[in-house]
């Protein structure tokens, strides 16, 4: 089981962190992926990051912004994000994923198991 929290509301410019926390099971030998679904939007993929962390893929759109890393002592995963922006609203969600590839976007469909999402509001 995974659960994502961290999100809030916060004015442009401004950071939050994500978290994403695993039960049962252990996330340091997991790829993760963190996806975002603004509404009437599909569900797309903002960032990914290998089993051993050698590897990252980020979306264009948060190149440069965000950062995805894990504690595997805390059996946790994270996204940082930084300047953001009103198009950064959408809930969040983090999933184990099947496989991940440098430099290449997550699919929804390989994601095996989600957290619930975390609503994240990006407004002045």
């Amino acid at each position: 089981q995974l659960q994502a929290c961290g999100g809030g509301v916060v004015q442009p410019g401004g950071s939050l962190r994500l978290s994403c926390g695993a039960s049962g099971f252990n996330l340091a030998y997991q790829a993760i992926g963190w996806f975002r679904q603004a509404p009437g939007k599909e569900r797309e993929a903002v960032s990914g990051i290998s089993s051993t962390e050698t590897f990252t893929y980020y979306a264009d759109s948060v190149k440069g912004r965000f950062a995805i890393f894990k504690d595997n002592s805390k059996n946790m995963a994270y996204l940082q994000m930084n300047s953001l922006k009103p198009e950064d609203t959408a809930v969040y969600f983090c999933a184990t994923l099947r496989s991940f590839k440098a430099n290449t976007a997550p699919t929804v469909s390989g994601g095996i198991y989600w957290g619930q999402g975390t609503l994240v509001t990006v407004s002045s």
